[in-house]
């Protein structure tokens, strides 16, 4: 699979980058960034340095020229842009054959109408909007499998929607009851762009954006159940966690939640069910969420938490999971070569 990652400078971008570089099933071709860049003519390792000899391809600049010339070349593109930006694109490389991995937001929702209210732009793209799929790869592997364009989930909606899919799947969810959602991620979820909001010495640990925050419809429409999401920023670079609290209905035991989650996930190598709480630092730097959760049949609640990789379960090797998923291949492919395992 010859491919482009465009978007190329950020967090999410250079992580995308180092994963398709060890990839042996992907050639990586072209890196881009936004016409106006600064980025533009260096190398990728001249601004990420820490990937020296990784990966030293150009960083061109994005345009319609580009695109004429050098899109026949291509057999999938990554986006790792702005919102606006692949809503507008996305339709244009379908249509010359080009399998789309959308790492924005610019399709994960189903309406349109609800992209002005939580993207802050009207999606006029409603052609690509109708084909596109949700990418969480542990869940819905034959629609990724089966479409043009992918829209990788959320890092909060992954997290969350890995807690919660085993029971609403199975509808052991009490219906129309209150399902609640706490996040707290580090700063890299914010991108690149230096910004006092998300400087080291001004953050503290503090909610945002509550009941307005654009994942939460994302995490409601995949979860098909309302839920309430509140988003915390803290103070660390990367890393997520997630902590669900739902009721269940009367008479479901704990061995039925237990066994939910068991089948959902024994055979999925990326997503460990923990014996104990999960923590950021077991999953930082890896493809891996950890999943634990507690059942109270007494007050018919059940209480699930998932720590993930923002960068990375939450976004770029969420996204090679998806093109592994795409080449036919084994959805963790590629992805455990740079975790140290131990062997018994």
């Amino acid at each position: 699979m010859k491919v482009a990652v465009i978007g190329a400078s950020g967090y999410v971008g250079a992580e995308l980058i180092n994963l398709l570089s060890a990839h042996d099933k992907i050639s990586l071709e072209y890196l881009l960034v936004s016409e106006h860049s600064s980025s533009a003519d260096m190398t990728f390792s001249q601004l990420h340095p820490r990937y020296l000899g990784v990966c030293d391809l150009p960083l061109v600049c994005f345009s319609q020229p580009w695109f004429d010339e050098k899109v026949p070349e291509l057999d999938a593109v990554f986006f790792a842009t702005p919102h606006e930006f692949s809503a507008d694109w996305a339709q244009a490389f379908v249509e010359q054959g080009v399998k789309v991995f959308d790492l924005s937001g610019g399709f994960r929702l189903k309406n349109s109408e609800d992209y002005p209210t939580f993207y802050g732009f009207e999606h006029k793209n409603l052609l690509a909007l109708a084909q596109a799929k949700y990418g969480l790869a542990e869940w819905q592997q034959e629609d990724i499998a089966n479409t043009r364009l992918v829209a990788v989930p959320g890092c909060y909606p992954t997290a969350s929607l890995l807690s919660l899919k085993p029971i609403t799947a199975n509808n052991y969810h009490l219906e129309n009851s209150l399902i609640v959602v706490n996040g707290i991620s580090g700063v890299s979820g914010a991108g690149r762009k230096a910004s006092l909001a998300t400087s080291f010495y001004e953050v503290s640990l503090t909610p945002y954006n509550i009941l307005q925050h654009r994942h939460q419809p994302e995490i409601s429409q995949e979860a098909n159940a309302a839920v309430i999401f509140n988003p915390h920023l803290a103070p660390y670079k990367r890393g997520l966690l997630a902590t669900v609290t739902l009721q269940i209905k009367a008479g479901i035991t704990t061995k039925q939640i237990n066994d939910a989650f068991l089948s959902a996930y024994q055979d999925k190598p990326l997503v460990r069910l923990t014996g104990a709480w999960p923590k950021i630092d077991n999953v930082a730097n890896t493809p891996f969420a950890d999943v634990h959760w507690q059942v109270d049949e007494e007050k018919q609640v059940v209480v699930v938490s998932c720590a993930i990789d923002n960068l990375l379960k939450g976004a770029a090797s969420q996204a090679v999971q998806c093109a592994n998923i795409s080449l036919g291949l084994p959805s963790e492919y590629s992805l455990l070569h740079n975790v140290t395992l131990g062997k018994c």
